[in-house]
């Protein structure tokens, strides 16, 4: 007869066996069994948080930065809800995480208990799948399901919620070798005849784009991908989240595109004849109106191992449902195996076209400035860390300043919120990443207003003595929002301006950290060498920047591609 144990001890068991090294999470009465067993052994380790937000943030950027399933571990009623923001993050950028949340007894349910919310119920619309488990035998089976859904297929958050009185419940623990599921069958195999049609395409393109999101990223495509572009000799692009897909330095890299992306880039865009996407979703930040998308003639080629990702936004020609290495990789076979090459007369003639569109030189800003530009700040953090940093950042202009100006040539290094656009996330995701990767740098690179929503992490920092650097580019306002409000709101700067903010240096000591304000342009590059020699101690940089500085090129909202606002133009 097996031993039997309690619901709490399966649940620690099972991270167990799923080789979970760090989970993040806040104690509160539903889940006090379960923090009973955390207590009693020492192979799952716990972060404590100081709020459930930070908890799920942290548990992404953990996965973000390792390719590990990232667990958090939440109380009922405030403490999931708190944690809902995290979780719609990683829907929205599918990330695989397991969310463990308690819930109150079963008997109690529905009965307005004290910390009741439907968790389930909650979380629907924001997962990959949720779990409320009733009966203590299911347990063990349902988190096997739990982390198999989370990491196959497009990956994403699933919720498993525990109520207080399974986790006390005893029953024989056994953990399932592996899970079959009847509903869930994620294909990974790219239809052959299609992949054929692909590389005609290919091979006809007069002037062609490979146009690469954040799928290469998360199914580890970066090398397929990388030998495809460099094997066709391809312009290549990347979204946000595709930033390091392919490698930011090498000559056929032709910037980000998309709302804040580089003038080739979205020009190569809107004025090629086969598109090749890979991983990525034509979603509304990339190719802005579809209507203005499809005033010229192109042929698509769509790879997502999500169908119902593909001719969402944008009708294509060749769908191909499958893993993205998988489906590079038979193309590659495919194109080798070939001995036609695409037309290398119209594709010089092609590559003419995008360095005269390079020459615009789309991202210059002020070099001479007596204040510190926050372009020149991401441009010095990348020399001083050689472009090997893991950078994290929130959600505004310097999110878009990171995203242009540090170099991403490795997948994995670049972690943001792309989809939801988290304010907060930066910080969290930067322990995360810390604790994934503990010898290298981590830079989570803020904004005042956005770093103020998960300020209370530096506690955890400390307590975890996490060496994280953090770039704030201070320009005591809501950047984003008011350079909006500049350009479509006739500069009404409705309670975009930040009136009352800490003295950051002050408030980064209290927390035993080292504060550092940095004012004046030639101070930038000692100031980062300085903080980057403090192998071991958090530092908070507090860049004082220009208040006027804007993010170019832009395209306003439901623009097409060719309509960006560059600095020039004003």
């Amino acid at each position: 007869m097996d031993t039997e144990l309690t619901g709490a001890e399966i649940t620690i068991r099972c991270l167990q066996e799923e080789g979970v090294d760090y989970i993040f999470g806040y104690p509160g009465g539903a889940v006090l069994y379960i923090y009973d067993e955390l207590f009693k052994q020492d192979k799952v380790k716990h972060v404590l948080v100081r709020h459930e937000q930070a908890a799920v943030h942290a548990a992404d950027g953990y996965a973000r930065s390792s390719n590990k399933v990232g667990v958090a571990l939440v109380t009922s009623g405030p403490g999931v809800t708190n944690a809902v923001t995290g979780i719609a993050t990683a829907y929205m950028d599918s990330i695989p995480l397991v969310i463990i949340s308690g819930q109150v007894p079963t008997y109690a349910i529905g009965l307005d208990a004290f910390q009741e919310v439907d968790a389930v119920g909650i979380t629907r619309p924001c997962v990959k799948h949720n779990f409320l488990v009733k009966n203590i035998t299911e347990l063990a089976t349902t988190i096997k399901k739990a982390f198999y859904i989370a990491s196959t297929g497009r990956p994403g958050p699933v919720l498993v919620d525990i109520p207080k009185d399974v986790s006390q419940q005893k029953t024989a623990f056994a953990y399932p070798e592996s899970v079959a599921m009847r509903s869930y069958h994620p294909v990974t195999k790219g239809h052959s005849g299609q992949i054929k049609k692909a590389v005609q395409l290919i091979l006809d393109a007069k002037r062609p784009m490979i146009y690469a999101g954040g799928g290469v990223i998360l199914s580890d495509a970066a090398m397929q991908l990388t030998e495809l572009v460099r094997m066709l000799g391809f312009p290549c692009t990347n979204t946000l989240m595709g930033l390091g897909g392919f490698p930011a330095t090498d000559k056929h890299f032709v910037g980000m595109l998309g709302m804040h992306g580089t003038y080739e880039a979205n020009m190569a865009m809107q004025h090629c004849d086969v598109l090749i996407a890979i991983g990525a979703r034509f979603d509304d930040r990339v190719i802005g109106n579809p209507k203005h998308f499809f005033n010229e003639e192109r042929k698509i080629i769509h790879i997502d191992i999500d169908p119902s990702s593909i001719s969402k936004r944008v009708k294509v020609d060749v769908p191909i449902v499958g893993s993205v290495p998988d489906v590079l990789g038979e193309l590659i076979k495919l194109l080798k195996a070939r001995k036609e090459r695409p037309d290398q007369i119209a594709l010089k003639a092609w590559w003419t076209q995008i360095d005269l569109w390079r020459a615009r030189d789309c991202l210059k800003y002020d070099r001479t400035s007596a204040i510190i530009k926050p372009q020149m700040v991401v441009e010095k953090l990348y020399q001083v860390t050689k472009g090997n940093a893991f950078i994290t950042s929130d959600v505004g202009q310097h999110q878009m300043w990171a995203a242009q100006f540090y170099k991403f040539d490795k997948p994995r290094r670049w972690i943001n919120s792309g989809g939801l656009g988290t304010m907060g996330f930066g910080l969290p995701a930067a322990m995360g990443a810390q604790m994934a990767n503990p010898g290298a740098s981590v830079v989570c690179v803020t904004g005042e207003a956005s770093f103020q929503m998960c300020i209370q992490e530096l506690s955890t920092c400390k307590q975890y003595r996490l060496p994280i650097k953090v770039v704030n580019l201070n320009n005591r306002y809501m950047g984003m929002v008011r350079q909006w409000q500049q350009f479509f709101h006739g500069n009404r700067y409705s309670e975009s301006y930040m009136d009352a903010l800490p003295d950051f240096v002050k408030l980064a000591e209290s927390y035993g950290h080292v504060g550092i304000r940095i004012d004046k342009p030639a101070d930038v590059e000692p100031a980062l060498k300085e903080a980057f020699k403090r192998t071991d101690e958090l530092v908070f940089m507090d860049f004082i920047t220009d208040q006027t500085e804007n993010v170019y090129p832009m395209i306003g909202g439901g623009k097409g591609l060719t309509e960006m606002i560059l600095a020039e133009d004003l």
